[in-house]
């Protein structure tokens, strides 16, 4: 038989769940992430609820970038992640079907669990070692699936506030929209070693969202 073309043992999708860890979903793992998953989402919630929301300015953007599009592509930085995924989770009856990207790891498990729990679509892949297959599967949320892929332009590992151009990229290829959003928060502690904000408790909370930008298929990423 002919030899497969070797792809790293991954698989990029929101179905599949191969990884080309050689760590498996043990029952045993399967149990202690079924403990610890409903103990993260309390928490996250209990940030949510501990913090008021006092004004969202800009939601007619949301609105202007569907009624163009089945979908769109909203970016936040990765400081922003809590409100701004709270602010798409909320918007649901819009017609919005938001997406996140989840590491293929086993360990990625967690963040897959708790963001079906949440009602987001689970989109298995990683920015730094699975960078064009995640593209791939985003540009299929977005077309097939009527999924709003959410991407974090500086990601993860940094640096904060650097847009990287895999945004840009992906609504020039699928010709749907960028969306930004951001928050501020009144009072809030942040991680020295990513900047990720978590709001204090009773912090006031702005959340912006920012109007469509289509990006022309001609742009140079490079020169931005």
């Amino acid at each position: 038989m002919p030899k497969q073309p070797d792809d790293g043992g991954l698989r990029n999708s929101i179905y599949r769940r191969q990884t080309r860890s050689a760590r498996r979903l043990t029952p045993l793992r399967s149990m202690l992430y079924r403990i610890i998953v409903p103990v993260g989402l309390a928490l996250v919630r209990l940030v949510w609820s501990w913090s008021r929301v006092v004004r969202v300015d800009g939601e007619a953007h949301i609105a202007e970038a569907l009624h163009r599009a089945p979908s769109f592509i909203p970016v936040y930085w990765h400081q922003h992640q809590l409100f701004c995924v709270k602010a798409l989770l909320d918007r649901g009856a819009e017609g919005i079907r938001p997406g996140f990207l989840i590491s293929p790891s086993v360990d990625g498990e967690i963040g897959a669990m708790l963001v079906s729990r949440l009602r987001g679509v689970v989109i298995r892949g990683s920015s730094s070692h699975t960078g064009a297959r995640a593209l791939r599967d985003y540009y299929h949320a977005l077309m097939h699936e009527a999924v709003s892929p959410s991407i974090t332009p500086d990601g993860p590992r940094g640096p904060p506030w650097v847009f990287k151009p895999g945004a840009i990229l992906l609504a020039q290829i699928s010709g749907r929209p960028i969306v930004p959003i951001s928050y501020a928060a009144s009072r809030a502690w942040m991680f020295h070693w990513d900047r990720f904000v978590i709001p204090k408790p009773f912090a006031r909370i702005v959340i912006a969202i920012g109007e469509p930008v289509w990006v022309d298929k001609g742009l140079d990423t490079q020169a931005l």
